[in-house]
């Protein structure tokens, strides 16, 4: 009972929150920002002892500025989530830009599907809204790790199905594609692709920012399971409230690569986008918190 009436309580108002402007959501984020960084001290060690570790060449000054501009930029992603309760697919698609479309259609429709490796970068959930750039009946499938809270779990399934996005349970993935396969469904299946594995999913292992880091390797697995094409989508923050994703082919031909190779050119890729705009990943997660056993 607790917990349903949390999640009514916090549902309220998240629907009020998305009823205002864009311009007004971001005044409420920089009020959140402020409280966030000098009064709560959200995660401020684990923020700050990510970006040394990944960036021992800056000066303490450059990454106080990183650090500064992560915490606008999360706020900012924390209230655009929330956002989607009520923006429009027009307007999602005004600030959602889709580059390299083209490719990405074309390999749809001729092999009836692909696998995109998405990082917690920029607004990653606004990618949701692709549904608009494909062509009818075929699907946008969102993988996705079940939340604790079954009220809180209803709730992000609900924003993220509502521009047509079909939403896989990540422990029935396999058994899941096969089955819509099967039944003749194309689809560009969306994978977060760089979250800390628990031990028994870290099943490839490379340097990331200069620290030894486990990679989950599903998308590769499911990729040569079912042939799939695989990109990556770098994301780009254009400026606040505006969002780039340029598909980038990491291969055609899954079956063909050795073992490991999409989830190194992942890593190696998201790494680029990384250093290009450091202050738009989620440093504030504990990504490095599992370590190798020998």
């Amino acid at each position: 009972m607790k917990s349903r009436i949390v999640y009514y309580l916090t549902y309220a108002g998240m629907w009020l929150l998305a009823l205002l402007p864009f311009g007004a959501i971001y005044l409420v984020s920089d009020i959140f920002c402020f409280l966030m960084r000098h009064v709560a001290h959200y995660r401020r060690g684990v923020i700050r002892e990510n970006l040394r570790n990944s960036f021992p060449e800056k000066s303490p000054r450059e990454l106080r500025a990183i650090e500064r501009d992560f915490y606008h930029y999360i706020c900012d992603y924390m209230l655009e989530e929330v956002k989607l309760l009520r923006v429009s697919l027009p307007q999602l698609y005004k600030r959602m830009e889709y580059a390299n479309k083209e490719l990405f259609l074309q390999l749809i429709e001729r092999r009836g599907g692909l696998i995109l490796l998405i990082p917690h970068y920029a607004n990653f959930e606004w990618i949701i809204g692709m549904g608009s750039i494909m062509h009818a009946g075929d699907i946008p499938v969102q993988v996705y790790k079940p939340l604790h809270n079954r009220y809180f779990d209803r709730l992000f399934r609900h924003i993220r199905a509502r521009f047509g996005g079909y939403n896989v349970p990540k422990h029935s993935t396999a058994r899941e594609l096969v089955r819509l396969r099967a039944e003749g469904k194309r689809m560009a299946i969306g994978l977060i692709t760089d979250q800390s594995p628990n031990l028994n999913e870290a099943h490839y292992w490379t340097t990331f920012l200069h620290q030894e880091t486990g990679f989950m390797d599903g998308g590769e697995r499911i990729a040569k399971l079912m042939d799939l094409p695989v990109f990556y989508c770098d994301l780009q923050r254009v400026k606040r409230g505006y969002c780039k994703v340029t598909f980038d082919l990491i291969t055609d031909t899954p079956k063909q690569t050795s073992d490991g190779f999409i989830t190194q050119q992942f890593a190696s890729r998201l790494e680029q986008t990384i250093r290009r705009a450091p202050a738009y990943w989620f440093w504030s997660h504990r990504r490095w918190k599992l370590k190798r056993t020998k």
